[in-house]
């Protein structure tokens, strides 16, 4: 039996997601996840105007006159939603934490997915894979797909993206959709990709279609003035002491963050990937709605 005030999360979240998947977002990622092709569908007769190429000679000569072969879009597509649950995700400033954020786009994305008949699948991983969800279809996948990515507890604390690529790579036998969602906050990166990390994300967008979702907190990015601060890494236990009470120490935080988010943009451009930027204490909406647009406009170019 699922507790009620775990119900009652989950079905907010999929009120609030809902009414934006149906107001905006379903159409988008209609027209910007496309199939991987053209399946056969029929045989029928000729008629004037079909393009000769289409015809069936096979079944022309059995028949004594003209019939074609019929193709249609190949729609159907995977959705996979990789999901960073390591301990930094617990991290929130304001009433969001990452890994509730991380839930509410999960959960606009899987509803999109399954409005167009789209199967979802969840990996949760830490440094290592901790929990794999076949892709299905429907609103009773999709909820548990968000439960688990609420309120699964991992049974470690680091982050590992090559290790659930790789194990990604192994269960996906076709081409998919896969989203990563995570504050990228790797201990050998020291704020970027490493080159592990890099090589792993290009050969995946090889074979599928890589979105990073790169989700980060206010705090994270700027220092607020409350003196001296003691912190504990949520990964590796490491604790810090961090002076906050002057200005030119602040300044020099932020500028260093941004770099990183920079650079970090930057290499996920080199690897061919798109990538999303997020915080907890802004609206996604506006985000979401910008990437899709501008995929839209590159495919129509292309």
């Amino acid at each position: 039996m699922i507790p009620r005030e775990i119900l009652k999360k989950i079905r907010q979240i999929e009120i609030r997601t809902n009414r934006l998947v149906t107001e905006s977002l379903a159409g988008a990622y209609h027209s910007v996840f496309k199939g991987q092709g053209m399946n056969f569908d029929e045989v029928r007769e000729y008629q004037p105007g079909d393009d000769v190429r289409s015809i069936d000679w096979n079944v022309t000569a059995r028949m004594n006159h003209p019939f074609i072969k019929k193709f249609v879009e190949e729609r159907e597509l995977t959705l996979m939603l990789v999901v960073d649950v390591s301990g930094s995700g617990l991290f929130g400033s304001r009433a969001q934490s990452k890994r509730e954020l991380a839930a509410e786009i999960a959960s606009v994305l899987a509803f999109s997915a399954i409005r167009n008949s789209d199967k979802v699948g969840l990996l949760l991983f830490t440094d290592e894979v901790e929990k794999f969800i076949p892709p299905r279809k429907g609103r009773g996948h999709v909820l548990r797909v968000i439960r688990e990515v609420l309120f699964f507890e991992p049974q470690r604390r680091g982050t590992d993206l090559v290790h659930a690529l790789d194990f990604m790579g192994r269960v996906l036998p076709h081409k998919a959709i896969t989203v990563v969602i995570s504050d990228f906050i790797l201990q050998e990166g020291n704020g970027f990709l490493p080159k592990p990390t890099q090589t792993a994300l290009r050969m995946a967008n090889r074979r599928h279609d890589v979105v990073a979702v790169h989700i980060t907190d206010r705090y994270e990015l700027e220092l607020p003035a409350l003196g001296r601060l003691v912190l504990e890494d949520a990964e590796t236990g490491e604790v810090l002491e961090v002076h906050t009470g002057q200005a030119g120490s602040r300044d020099a935080f932020a500028l260093r963050q941004q770099k990183q988010n920079d650079e970090l943009a930057r290499q996920f451009r080199s690897s061919g990937i798109d990538a999303i930027r997020l915080r907890t204490d802004e609206p996604y909406s506006a985000a979401l709605g910008k990437f899709f647009e501008t995929r839209e406009r590159r495919r129509l170019r292309g």
